[in-house]
């Protein structure tokens, strides 16, 4: 399977694509072979707004449904369950994007790591401030797993990367803050193991990645 990577998103590391910098919503390999999909249990508002509390302080992000119908079914869900909340921004990608998504108790994960739902359309452009999930290269494999992207990242429209929302732009400079020390993950970089995380939890990242960033309360507001 081939995947978007970072040097062909940003267009400026020459003709190597080695490296699969590849936005990931990791699952179980039972997952990839059933191709499990699930609906979300309730519609979304046409548009509503998501207050993120984090580490580094508060942003919102505006949902849009008919950008991305089935995510944001999928991302009202989760927040109005308090999946998000305490969930940490695992991998930060200067220039790229922040991704998140994966909860910090083991138990609640494991609930939500197979409840893969319908692919969208592509309808707006993965352009900074705007913010989809992750999926893997298998059709209808987004779960949890989002991410926000920092600047032009329309080479990811073309893999299905559909965005539901955005962040305004004085709001970025927030997810801006976020820390991006620890860069790729495991184990093409020096970043956690996304395996570790689904089994392990927050445990694993607070012993071993302490510096990393985290939503503290995800919440709907209404509009």
């Amino acid at each position: 399977m081939e995947f978007p990577d970072q040097d062909s998103v940003k267009g400026t590391f020459g003709v190597s694509a080695l490296k699969t910098y590849l936005i990931v919503a990791l699952t179980l390999a039972s997952t990839l072979l059933s191709g499990a999909i699930t609906e979300a249990d309730a519609k979304a508002p046409e548009k509503y707004r998501v207050k993120m509390e984090t580490t580094k302080g508060t942003f919102y992000i505006d949902v849009t449904r008919k950008w991305s119908p089935n995510g944001a079914d999928r991302f009202y869900e989760l927040v109005n369950s308090g999946f998000y909340n305490d969930c940490a921004f695992f991998r930060v990608i200067d220039g790229f994007m922040a991704q998140v998504g994966i909860n910090g108790t083991p138990a609640t994960q494991a609930k939500w790591r197979d409840q893969t739902f319908q692919d969208d359309p592509v309808a707006k452009p993965n352009l900074r401030g705007y913010v989809s999930f992750a999926k893997t290269g298998a059709p209808h494999s987004r779960t949890t797993q989002f991410f926000i992207n920092f600047g032009d990242n329309r080479r990811l429209d073309g893999y299905g990367f559909a965005p539901f929302g955005a962040i305004s732009h004085k709001e970025m400079k927030v997810v801006d803050a976020l820390y991006s020390g620890y860069g790729e993950c495991a184990p093409s970089g020096r970043g956690p193991s996304q395996q570790r995380m689904q089994l392990e939890g927050n445990r694993y990242l607070k012993q071993d990645f302490p510096r990393l960033d985290y939503i503290t309360k995800a919440s709907v507001l209404q509009r």
